[in-house]
């Protein structure tokens, strides 16, 4: 487990309307019903320690921050600050443990019920003592165990539903194992930091960028949550790498306007060509503040003007009326809205392809950001000892994407998009089924591979 706090909960580039404090891009908090079982005993054992505290420190909160530093390895809050920590055990009120398994005395697993209902929850502590993972996720559910019953179950959870599940090859081509209308273009949500990663990484190569470039967080820059780096002071500075471990691993807004920003719009469009087959539909490739701007600022009045214009005349119009609208105008909204028309676009092929590409290009800090966080998937580690993630959700809107690498090098890509332009999805419900055709999805890859 990685030494980094993963609450597996909605990050999207919208704000829901009622969304809970987001730590890392992922999978909502899966809702059920309270259960009145008695609690289980903890071990008297080094993560059983700091489980029986947790688990009463978060009854009168906020934590203090020397009480955190004497619980949570340096590594950890290095990652997850005092305040970021507290921030998210806040939204966990009312944590109980129901049940626990898979007990070492360095780790642990098991059930909890919190203020978003049952979750899974996984800890670690490292040689010390103190706790160097900790993972809040949805439920497990089970697993299909073949793709018809793979295509019935997802068909449940959109009218419009795309699926992909593929082998990269050793030139990097997406070989389909499996697929549900795999060249349909769909809208992404925040999987759209795959281009943006995609084009820095691309810029870093060629000596135009450093990993440690500053970045300075000018006001206009600023957008939304999810993330953190909005809250950081006006014309602060952030390096290249951090920006794009947050965007990728608590899908931060702001990360990604930034890199935009840096590495330019027009060269996160050219990335888009070289890996989609549906680039048109994202030019102008917006930032997530201009998204946020066009569908929560006045609304419907500046998208209904954005959408009448051609596309030479949207990217001054971006410019000279959007950027220049304050962020403060923003207004949550629970509805779709204009999901087909203003977001990011990709089919499933089109993914494959920029999971691929990202691959290709091998380099130590893409990787640590694209492995941070595996929003609660849970592949044995010894089998899958790479897995890397991103999702992203707006109203109407819920996609998951992942690559994983065997043990014998093999790479596999599995991504589902869901979407439905007329009401929310129901995340809490939606996203822990997603995970589990996924996570069904590589065991099938997996025996399929061992057939051959």
């Amino acid at each position: 487990m990685s030494a980094a706090l993963a609450v597996t909960v909605t990050t999207t580039a919208v704000p829901a309307a009622a969304a809970p404090a987001a730590v890392s891009a992922g999978a909502a908090l899966a809702t059920s019903a309270p259960t009145s079982a008695p609690t289980p005993d903890i071990p008297n054992s080094p993560v059983g320690e700091q489980l029986r505290w947790l688990l009463a420190a978060v009854a009168t909160l906020p934590v203090p921050e020397d009480q955190i530093k004497a619980h949570f390895s340096a590594g950890f809050l290095a990652q997850v600050p005092p305040a970021q920590l507290n921030e998210v055990l806040k939204g966990l009120g009312g944590l109980r443990l129901d049940s626990l398994a898979d007990v070492t005395p360095s780790s642990l697993s098991g059930v909890v019920t919190t203020g978003q209902g049952r979750l899974q929850l996984s800890m670690s502590v490292d040689g010390d003592g103190r706790i160097a993972g900790l993972l809040f996720g949805p439920e497990q559910r089970e697993a299909p165990r073949s793709w018809a019953e793979l295509d019935k179950r997802l068909r449940t959870l959109a009218p419009h539903v795309g699926f992909l599940a593929a082998e990269v090859r050793a030139d990097g081509r997406c070989r389909p194992v499996h697929t549900v209308a795999p060249g349909a273009p769909r809208p992404l949500g925040s999987m759209f930091k795959l281009y943006v990663l995609g084009a820095t990484a691309e810029q870093v190569k060629k000596g135009r960028l450093s990993w440690d470039t500053p970045l300075t967080i000018r006001p206009e820059l600023k957008s939304l949550p999810s993330g953190t780096l909005q809250d950081r002071p006006d014309n602060s500075t952030v390096s290249v790498r951090e920006a794009a471990k947050l965007m990728i691993s608590i899908s931060d807004n702001t990360g990604a306007d930034l890199l935009i920003d840096k590495a330019g719009r027009a060269r996160v469009e050219a990335q888009v060509r070289e890996w989609s087959g549906h680039a048109a539909l994202n030019l102008p490739f917006l930032t997530t503040r201009e998204l946020f701007l066009l569908k929560g600022a006045d609304y419907p009045r500046l998208a209904k003007k954005y959408l009448s214009l051609d596309r030479s005349r949207r990217y001054r119009y971006l410019t000279t009326t959007v950027g220049r609208t304050p962020l403060t105008e923003v207004r949550p909204w629970d509805k779709p809205r204009e999901i087909d028309r203003v977001e990011w676009f990709a089919s499933p092929q089109d993914v494959c392809r920029a999971f691929a590409g990202l691959s290709a290009l091998n380099t130590p800090p893409l990787d640590e950001a694209m492995s941070a966080n595996d929003a609660g998937l849970g592949l044995d580690a010894k089998a899958w000892p790479t897995v890397w993630y991103k999702g992203g959700s707006e109203p109407g809107v819920l996609s998951m994407g992942f690559l994983a690498r065997d043990a014998g090098g093999r790479t596999y890509v599995v991504t589902a998009l869901t979407s439905d332009p007329r009401t929310a999805l129901d995340e809490n419900a939606a996203a822990p089924e997603l995970l589990a055709l996924v996570r069904g999805s590589f065991a099938m890859l997996a025996q399929g591979r061992v057939r051959s």
